[in-house]
């Protein structure tokens, strides 16, 4: 795959963060010049990477439904919030990306939910609806890592790539396809609900996402 032009950081700021349950954490949140899609993503800056250690990184697709309104539909908010804490401790970024739905867009995802609730599931809900299972890019990611010096992506870092916070294999693949060293995958924990089991099943068994349902679904 072609490696991405260059992207450039455009402002930083910092921003408290406070979660329902209460948990507080302090982001520095990057905006960025020149990413491929043109989209407003974001990177969020959390904790501290030791010297000479590698940053621990979400790639985390926008979920208004779940991340605002706490949908149990999906596992998308508490993967935020998970994340958050577990990025802050050990040091790293969170790339807020603007890819709601797997990237059909919020009106095409909420069409989906109700072929969903006729019996499709998560994936042929979108291609019954003329759209991509997954329409997921990543090159304005690795953009943005390059962007924020993390070495493996064209940065002077010096880190030797990511730790990437995904159950999804997808994303390490793409990212390494762009020249991101991803030395290694961290799964997220299983958020499982009533409303969600056969979300998080179709993910395991269409897209092998590494979710360990099997203990927890009889």
């Amino acid at each position: 795959m072609p490696q991405p032009g260059s992207a450039t950081v455009r402002s930083r700021v910092r921003i408290p963060l406070t979660f329902p349950d209460g948990y507080r954490a302090e982001a520095e949140v990057f905006t960025f010049h020149g990413l491929a899609d043109g989209a407003e993503h974001l990177a969020l800056a959390l904790g501290a990477v030791p010297d000479g250690g590698t940053p621990l990184v979400r790639l985390h697709s926008e979920c208004l439904t779940g991340d605002v309104f706490g949908s149990d539909r999906c596992d998308c908010g508490p993967q935020l919030r998970e994340s958050v804490e577990l990025i802050s401790g050990a040091g790293g970024y969170l790339l807020y990306l603007r890819q709601e739905g797997r990237g059909i867009g919020l009106y095409n995802k909420l069409d989906a939910y109700a072929l969903q609730d006729s019996g499709l599931d998560t994936y042929d809900a979108n291609t019954a609806l003329g759209l991509p299972e997954d329409g997921r890019d990543y090159t304005a990611a690795a953009q943005m890592l390059a962007a924020l010096g993390i070495d493996g992506t064209g940065g002077t870092g010096g880190t030797g790539g990511i730790d990437l916070l995904s159950n999804n294999p997808d994303k390490a693949a793409q990212l390494g396809r762009l020249g991101v060293t991803v030395r290694r995958r961290v799964p997220t924990g299983v958020h499982l609900s009533a409303s969600n089991v056969r979300y998080l099943t179709a993910k395991v068994e269409r897209t092998g996402h590494s979710i360990e349902l099997s203990r927890l679904v009889g």
